[in-house]
């Protein structure tokens, strides 16, 4: 058996240890984020609940989903464990500015450097010339629509004069074969 022939399979072999081993370690670091949880921190199951940690058993874990409401939850559901800075940030949905961060427009004006002087109500000159309301666009169109018109029955009358010119040459082609 030849070398190349076994090399696609010995890629293949190796990309499957490769992504085994990857997830592998991401259940691993997720097993040890569990174990290390505590009582009172917050965390995040699979499904998105945010709640507080009461108490760690062996498979399972009470969480206090609100003030007084506890349920119980497999180790497993356990999504995230989160810092308490960031629990508390999500409990209490603000979502402060921070002053060193620079602050980013939601329109375009800092992109111009004349954004200060320019209003809203200030409008642009496009070129174009303003054109009264009752300037006979009505007529304009007919006139396009005429030529067009015109351009259809041309079309149609030549197709059957080519029709009737094809049929007088089989014709006639057919009495000289005779």
């Amino acid at each position: 058996m030849n070398i190349v022939t076994l090399l696609p399979f010995i890629v293949l072999i190796g990309a499957m240890f490769l992504m085994t081993r990857s997830a592998k370690k991401k259940q691993q670091a997720a097993a040890q984020m569990r174990d290390e949880m505590q009582a009172g921190t917050g965390v995040r199951t699979i499904g998105g609940m945010y709640a507080t940690v009461k108490e760690i058993h062996e498979e399972t874990v009470l969480l206090e989903v609100a003030p007084g409401v506890h349920a119980i939850y497999a180790k497993n559901a356990i999504g995230a464990v989160l810092a308490d800075e960031e629990y508390n940030r999500i409990l209490d949905g603000a979502d402060p500015i921070h002053g060193d961060e620079p602050v980013v427009p939601d329109d375009a004006s800092s992109l111009t450097g004349d954004a200060a002087e320019a209003g809203k109500g200030d409008k642009i000159d496009l070129g174009k010339t303003a054109a009264p309301a009752d300037a006979e666009p009505a007529a304009d169109e007919a006139k396009d629509a005429e030529p067009a018109d015109k351009a259809k029955d041309s079309v149609k009358a030549d197709t059957a004069k080519a029709d009737t010119d094809a049929a007088k040459d089989d014709k006639k082609s057919g009495d000289d074969a005779k």
